[in-house]
């Protein structure tokens, strides 16, 4: 087996005069779960359907377990699992019925796809609503079985587009323990997309960030929060008031301050050691007229990372259309 379950040098793909994704390159060790990362229209969904045999790239090249996604397409979708954002389940068939199809279309048949079914329905713990019409299902419950069905051929790389998008808390926490236990125990490389840093902070062996069809960050999320800074000092100001420039001028020349930026109507400090240079920070704000109507001292996250890097923050909604499992 290759010590890379996926390998891009160069991917990329322009629909007419839009370049969507300009130029990837991507080595994910295998057994390692690959978070991916980046803002609307960056170019992951588009990444990601092409290391998925989806879409043709326009140039460079990638590999998928061993196999060119061009010239052995057949070859990597045998090899890989896909659990879109969205599943795709007839609602009229019940669960079983749905993995009894993907199984036969992988040529699976008689004892083998009842064991296989079997395993996976206890892996992700459907449980006897296996036997239920798919359209009774919660959103949940649908995830599951569509996971499931991207298991059933026993993968090497698995591809998770946001499987937690929706879910409510304890059911996302559910999902990350299944996700665990497909990394540790059956060796699964997995690539995830997320919108939710925290799950790529908690999941992730390694995380990239797309911007703009290119990687731009990449590293252990460990690292990643290191390179922002020790410490964040951020101060919510008028970012139209005169003296902002003065202010960030002047917090630039303080001891130990790595770095000063204004992002809406926050001025965000990397510093080495928050606690030594905060009142210096305040004294800043204060001679050159400004006030912080909040002001804040904590260690950097991956959303700050996701900050330096892309320009914006990675935000997503509240409880608005979750689901439970």
């Amino acid at each position: 087996m290759s010590d890379f379950a996926i390998r891009a040098k160069g991917l990329a793909r322009s629909f007419g005069e839009n370049q969507a994704v300009k130029s990837v390159d991507l080595d994910v060790a295998t057994s390692e779960i690959y978070g991916f990362l980046g803002p609307n229209g960056a170019g992951k969904s588009t990444t990601v359907r092409m290391l998925c045999t989806l879409l043709r790239p326009t140039g460079g090249s990638a590999t998928v377990a061993g196999f060119d996604v061009v010239d052995d397409a057949d070859e990597v979708r045998l090899r890989i699992g896909v659990a879109l954002q969205e599943a795709s389940l007839d609602e009229k068939q019940t669960g079983r019925e749905v993995l009894e199809l993907q199984g036969r279309m992988y040529g699976i048949s008689g004892s083998v796809l009842s064991q296989r079914i079997t395993e996976v329905v206890d892996f992700v713990d459907i449980g006897g609503a296996i036997d239920d019409f798919v359209g009774t299902y919660s959103g949940g419950m649908k995830r599951r079985v569509d996971l499931a069905t991207a298991l059933l051929h026993e993968p090497e790389v698995l591809f998770l587009d946001e499987p937690t998008t929706g879910l409510d808390p304890a059911s996302r926490a559910k999902v990350w323990e299944e996700v665990r236990r497909l990394n540790r125990e059956l060796g699964i490389t997995i690539f995830l997309t997320t919108q939710y840093l925290e799950e790529a902070d908690v999941l992730a062996d390694r995380v990239g960030i797309i911007d703009g069809g290119l990687l731009v960050a990449e590293g252990t999320p460990v690292d990643l929060k290191r390179s922002v800074g020790a410490d964040l000092i951020i101060a919510s100001i008028d970012a139209e008031a005169e003296g902002v420039d003065q202010a960030c001028t002047d917090v630039r020349n303080l001891p130990l301050v790595t770095d000063v930026s204004v992002h809406d109507d926050e001025i965000t400090v990397s510093v080495a050691d928050g606690a030594a240079v905060v009142n210096d920070f305040v004294v800043a704000l204060n001679n050159a007229g400004l006030r912080a109507e909040s002001l804040t001292l904590r260690t950097p996250t991956l959303d700050d990372v996701f900050l330096q890097v892309t320009g914006q923050r990675l935000t997503v909604g509240g409880s608005e259309g979750e689901v439970a499992a």
